[in-house]
């Protein structure tokens, strides 16, 4: 059995998830609604607050899709309730960022600052200047919006300057003088 696709999900209180007929799971909870089309293949069932989710046989694209379904379901649980967060930093003499109604302007060293709009669910915010975090329900949307930042400016490995995830290690070269 999956290892993933096994474990139960507990909902709690203050989030309702709704199943339809054509297995269309819909989550909504204080941070936002999320809904997901769900294999048929994939049973959904709904026990109290608790949600399994079942394969019909051990095939191997049923044993991938029952991980990944109960992967995806389980996100949204999470980010209706808690949410998810991507933090970069901007590492750079003269690199800064602000934000202003959710807004985003990156001074990155160009010739003309870099405007981001947020999508619809999604918050920016700037503790500090070289700091931005991207907030939201949805995990996917959060990912691939932080991805799109750094790749503004990915940081270059001779000095590390650009826009980096915050845990990321940059592998750094000597450079000429490294012989």
């Amino acid at each position: 059995m999956s290892r993933i696709g096994k474990l139960p999900i507990t909902v709690p209180a203050g989030v309702t998830v709704n199943v339809d007929e054509n297995n269309f799971v819909t989550v909504k909870g204080p941070k936002g609604t999320l809904s997901q089309q769900v294999n048929p293949i994939i049973k959904l069932h709904q026990e109290g607050n608790v949600l399994t989710l079942t394969r019909p046989s051990d095939a191997k694209p049923h044993k991938a899709m029952h991980g990944l379904y109960r992967a995806l379901v389980a996100n949204m649980v999470h980010g209706v309730t808690e949410g998810f967060q991507k933090t970069l930093e901007l590492v750079g003499t003269g690199y800064r960022a602000q934000v202003d109604n959710n807004v985003l302007t990156i001074n990155i060293g160009f010739s003309h600052p870099v405007v981001l709009n947020a999508p619809e669910g999604i918050t920016f915010e700037c503790p500090a200047q070289t700091k931005i975090v991207v907030k939201g329900a949805n995990k996917q949307v959060v990912g691939n919006l932080a991805a799109d930042i750094r790749a503004i400016r990915p940081p270059e490995p001779y000095l590390g300057k650009g826009i980096k995830y915050e845990n990321e290690h940059i592998r750094r070269k000597e450079g000429k003088s490294g012989k």
